[in-house]
């Protein structure tokens, strides 16, 4: 299967999974190692490196795309997701789209 494929299904499974959100596409050329994929839910954010198989070796990234991941991870939600771990990216993107409920009072 090819990335562009993979990528296309998952763009998909993502507007299914989270319904109203915007997904864009963006240019590494731009700024290098950005990820593939820009998602906007409600209030919040995330960004998706898409890879057709598990990355296994250096050679299977492009340049500054793990430090990319890293740094847009601690400002809101980035990963790397593949076939092998879409359901685990899935689930923790849900998690992180979730209200943060503890910042609202509790009526008593």
């Amino acid at each position: 299967m090819l990335e562009r494929d993979y990528q296309a299904g998952l763009i998909k499974r993502l507007g299914t999974r989270f319904p109203g959100c915007f997904i864009l596409k963006n240019d590494s050329s731009y700024l290098q190692g950005v990820p593939d994929l820009l998602v906007l839910y409600q209030d919040k954010w995330a960004m998706l490196e898409v890879k057709r198989k598990r990355p296994t070796k250096d050679s299977d990234w492009e340049p500054n795309q793990q430090y990319r991941i890293y740094e847009l991870d601690c400002m809101s939600f980035a990963a790397c997701i593949y076939p092998e771990n879409e359901q685990e990216v899935m689930d923790d993107l849900q998690r992180a789209f979730e209200p943060d409920w503890s910042t609202r009072e509790i009526e008593r």
